[in-house]
């Protein structure tokens, strides 16, 4: 669960939104891959029954939807090409207009295409002067989205036991995972090898020449930032209006990645708990009642919905996608007393969210795309030998978490792909200056990523904002110092001073 409990800043309701939004897909052929080919923008199609969720809501005229053509390997630039679903919406004031501003929503897996036009609201003030521009990274979504099992698959897998307690149920935990990534190399075996950070960020940089900016101008969450991070690193001179927010630790490998988060979802958890107590609710849990929670339902699951079950990893994964956002701790209070009582539908429906599931059983890509991105960017391949070395040590950090985020590490063990680095390059020496934000509460990316992304990215360029609160990332945390301080910077240049903190 270490880069799967990265999701960026999708919360529940956002994610059950997601594949309810319109994208567009790649086109046949050879198609002109050159930043000369022409954007076709016409109005989203409707999803198919594979991409539909929970929210039917359809999109406004606003939004428009086109696909941007790349090649599959930049070494083969007139080889085999990839069709990038975008979308967007034009800025309002089109005499002030800056450009477009590229929005990236974390993940890595998360689809902009259907997050964008759901979260839109949240933006209407950068839209006065920017058109609003998200898309399906390589190998997401409607971006030859990866694919592996079947949706009933996905279900058992997603419900097994993914904290084995004896060698059995280790050999269990080894060969699902082998099952998953042999799925994977079927279904998605031609993409796989060309999925990684370095390639969307590539990508990143024909799709501003295609859309006729001379910089960049880009709004990165979570998986986002460390996107957005790699750009810098490869176009210093193309980077405009840059934000990062809920920032990835560019120095972390996958294992001090999920140690951290092991850290940061405990301090969030004991945030949470001391809020609930102090409301005086009599339904709030104690962290002991919830680890005595998750070790029955380890071996005794409760009733979820429509015939599943809520398991301990259902539970847990529901557990921490509700720690994303302090709008959705209600929620854990009221699933950890009903699941108490033999009810998991609550969890279990959170748990779903983090997994991409909508309530009628259709799974996006959200997690086999995660996967398939850490896995072609990271050369770490961790055995259970490694695993069970350093499980006290992540028990130390969260007995809630800790078990969990540790076997996680097995995710690309069977991998069919190598990985590319051991650490992502951030240095942008010569790069306008980045506004990275940094959220003390903050349990997916924990706050030390932030100072530790402005320093790689280099003097005058990271420029580190902090804000003292909650959730995953900080612009719609309801910050309004945070807020009007990005917003100065991406409409009007004005870079806060050093070391500003926002409450």
């Amino acid at each position: 669960m270490s880069r799967p409990l990265r999701t960026g800043a999708l919360s529940a309701a956002a994610l059950l939104l997601a594949a309810s939004a319109a994208g567009c897909g790649g086109g046949g052929g050879r198609p002109d891959t050159s930043a000369r080919q022409k954007l076709d923008w016409a109005t989203c199609p409707t999803p198919s029954d594979s991409e539909d969720a929970a929210a039917t809501k359809p999109l406004g005229k606003e939004w428009e939807c086109a696909t941007l053509h790349v090649p599959l390997d930049y070494r083969k630039p007139h080889g085999d090409a990839v069709g990038i679903a975008m979308i967007r919406a034009k800025a309002t004031d089109r005499r002030h207009r800056i450009g477009s501003l590229i929005f990236n929503f974390g993940g890595p897996g998360g689809s902009g295409v259907a997050t964008l036009p759901a979260l839109g609201h949240s933006y209407q003030q950068l839209r006065t002067r920017y058109d609003l521009v998200s898309f399906d990274p390589r190998g997401v979504g409607r971006s030859s989205g990866v694919r592996c099992l079947s949706d009933r698959q996905l279900d058992a897998y997603y419900a097994a036991d993914s904290t084995p307690d004896n060698g059995s149920e280790v050999k269990g935990l080894i060969r699902r995972v082998k099952t998953y990534a042999a799925g994977c190399e079927q279904h998605s075996g031609k993409i796989l090898p060309d999925v990684g950070t370095t390639n969307a960020a590539r990508d990143m940089d024909l799709m501003r020449r295609v859309l006729g900016d001379k910089k960049l101008h880009y709004f990165g969450i979570s998986y986002g930032t460390e996107l957005g991070g790699v750009y810098a690193h490869l176009y210093p001179r193309n980077v405009g209006r840059a934000l990062f927010d809920g920032v990835v630790d560019p120095q972390q490998t996958p294992e001090q990645g999920a140690l951290g988060q092991a850290k940061g979802f405990q301090l969030a958890l004991a945030d949470y708990l001391k809020a609930c107590h102090k409301s005086a609710d009599a339904t709030c849990p104690t962290q002991a009642e919830i680890l005595r929670l998750l070790k029955r339902l380890d071996t005794h699951p409760v009733r979820g919905i429509g015939g599943r079950k809520l398991t301990q990893s259902l539970a847990a994964a529901g557990i921490a996608q509700s720690l994303y956002s302090r709008d959705y701790w209600q929620y854990l209070t009221q699933g950890i007393a009903n699941a108490e009582q033999g009810d998991g539908r609550i969890l279990l429906a959170l748990g779903d969210a983090m997994n991409g599931r909508d309530p009628d059983g259709d799974y996006s890509t959200l997690q086999s795309s995660l996967t398939a991105i850490t896995c072609a960017d990271y050369k770490e391949r961790y055995t259970v030998h490694h695993v069970e070395r350093k499980l006290p040590t992540f028990r130390g950090a969260s007995p809630v978490f800790g078990d969990f985020m540790a076997w996680s590490l097995t995710q690309c063990t069977d991998w069919p792909v190598r990985g590319t680095w051991t650490t992502p390059d951030v240095s942008a020496p010569g790069a306008a200056p980045i506004l990275v934000i940094g959220n003390t509460g903050d349990p997916a990316t924990p706050y030390s990523g932030a100072r530790k992304m402005a320093d790689e990215l280099g003097p005058g360029v990271g420029v580190e904002l902090t804000y003292k609160g909650e959730g995953h990332g900080a612009y719609d945390s309801g910050s309004s110092c945070v807020r009007n301080t990005a917003n100065a910077y991406l409409l009007n240049g004005k870079v806060p001073e050093k070391g500003k903190v926002c409450t």
